[in-house]
């Protein structure tokens, strides 16, 4: 026993000697600090609008023609989801309006209305007003609204505000239908001149998209203009034919009162909803200064886009 003992210690120190001759494994070399990199105080890659000599850039508006369709979807989605009456409000405003409109200026103050019933005759300039006036207010806060996709991605701005006036077209095609139902119950019929219906709507609709586009891109920069633009708005209705006929105002007013856009436009609206005769001035007049107004809201739109995303 004591044999086998001592082979074990032997080859215990054996291994033990072995162990010592071998070299000790080298020493890993401390973690290299990561290199200094020095960026460039100009951005290597900057994200603009191009350059184009127009004020609209067509082609690249029409290469997002399908992001125009997104947005209008979402600002309907956004605004009608969780609403207990859904599209019913669409409807209700403008009705509203008119039976409050009927009760006093109808029939406390017998505001005259030519041959149409008043209620009608209310009706038909709140339908235009309340698209218009939607339109301006949504368009004018429109950039503030849609900041997390401003400073993300690049598309063209005017798309946003065009979106607020697409989705209020919905809302006005909508409330459209009472109007038919009002046009049965008074029996006032349709005549060819409704044809030239596209004509008002399309003029409302550009011309608040020039008001709204340029009131969102002033509102980026001076938040005031989203605070003061409702004001402006509803003191807008009353310097506008829409609870009132234009011959109310005097002789000696009316071209002062022409220079009103709206003037002409709803005007136009009812003489071709109700075959009355039209004030080809007065809608010459508001188109020349609708498209003036768009082509100068696009100017300052675009001049104003490059720094939608430092300061929104």
């Amino acid at each position: 026993m004591s044999t086998t003992v001592n082979k074990a210690t032997s080859t215990l120190e054996s291994a033990d000697a072995t162990a010592d001759k071998q070299p000790a494994p080298a020493a890993s070399p401390p973690p290299r600090a990561p290199a200094r990199i020095d960026l460039p105080e100009e951005p290597l890659v900057t994200i603009q609008p191009g350059r184009s000599w127009s004020a609209f850039d067509l082609r690249e508006l029409w290469a997002y023609r399908e992001l125009l369709y997104f947005l209008t979807w979402r600002d309907l989605k956004v605004r009608y989801k969780q609403a207990a009456l859904g599209v019913a409000w669409v409807v209700m405003q403008p009705l509203a309006s008119a039976v409050i409109f009927t009760v006093f200026l109808g029939r406390l103050a017998r505001v005259p209305s030519g041959d149409l019933p008043y209620p009608l005759f209310v009706y038909s300039g709140l339908l235009l007003w309340t698209f218009f006036a939607g339109a301006v207010s949504q368009s004018g806060n429109s950039l503030v609204g849609s900041a997390h996709l401003i400073t993300k991605v690049y598309f063209p701005r005017l798309l946003i505000p065009a979106a607020a006036v697409g989705a209020r077209l919905v809302d006005f095609a909508i409330a459209f239908v009472l109007l038919f139902a009002m046009l049965a119950y008074y029996r006032v019929p349709l005549g060819w001149s409704a044809l030239a219906l596209p004509v008002p709507v399309a003029l409302s609709a550009l011309l608040a998209l020039a008001v709204g586009a340029w009131a969102s891109a002033l509102n980026v920069k001076y938040r005031d203009v989203g605070v003061a633009l409702p004001v402006l708005v509803q003191l807008w209705m009353f310097a506008s034919p829409v609870v009132y006929p234009s011959a109310l105002v005097p002789a000696e007013w009316r071209r002062l009162y022409a220079l009103n856009p709206l003037v002409g436009i709803v005007e136009c609206f009812r003489s071709a909803l109700f075959g009355l005769p039209f004030d080809w001035a007065s809608l010459a007049v508001s188109a020349a200064i609708t498209l003036a107004s768009l082509v100068g809201a696009a100017v300052v739109f675009r001049r104003m886009e490059r720094g939608f995303a430092d300061v929104v």
